[in-house]
């Protein structure tokens, strides 16, 4: 709390601006990420099941891509989702990116309204089929 408390003041952001959650039920999590405008995903290590929940409630995700396995979570989850233009390249397209997130509310509205509209990521019996047609192909490839 203190390191990002002394980042915020460094970078003349007031640290009184950053709200310190206490753990709470899935469902009060789920709804505090309701209240965000963007989610930002962290590397080298991603958020995960963070993401996850954060994208399940509504709320756009930014990452960055890596290139070890704990840094491409968010890519993955977001390329499931529908939204693969939330996904930067490197670390200065990931802050110009956020940048103009932050200063675009209509681009944000259209992300979150992508995942207000059903997500494929998150539609269990679609990935339930699909599997399916998966190992019926697979099974009549091996006659």
């Amino acid at each position: 709390k203190a390191n990002l408390q002394q980042a915020a003041k460094d970078a003349g952001v007031d640290p009184a601006r950053l709200i310190f959650a206490k753990p709470a039920a899935l469902d009060v999590h789920l709804a505090r990420h309701r209240l965000a405008d963007l989610f930002l995903d962290t590397s080298p290590y991603g958020a995960h099941a963070t993401a996850c929940d954060a994208l399940y409630a509504g709320l756009p995700v930014l990452t960055e891509r890596g290139t070890a396995f704990a840094a491409r979570i968010g890519a993955s989850l977001l390329t499931a989702a529908g939204l693969p233009e939330l996904i930067a390249e490197s670390s200065a397209d990931y802050e110009r990116l956020a940048l103009e997130l932050a200063r675009d509310p209509a681009r944000l509205k259209a992300a979150r309204d992508k995942l207000a509209g059903g997500s494929p990521l998150f539609d269990t019996p679609r990935l339930a089929r699909d599997m399916e047609a998966a190992f019926e192909a697979m099974l009549a490839a091996r006659v």
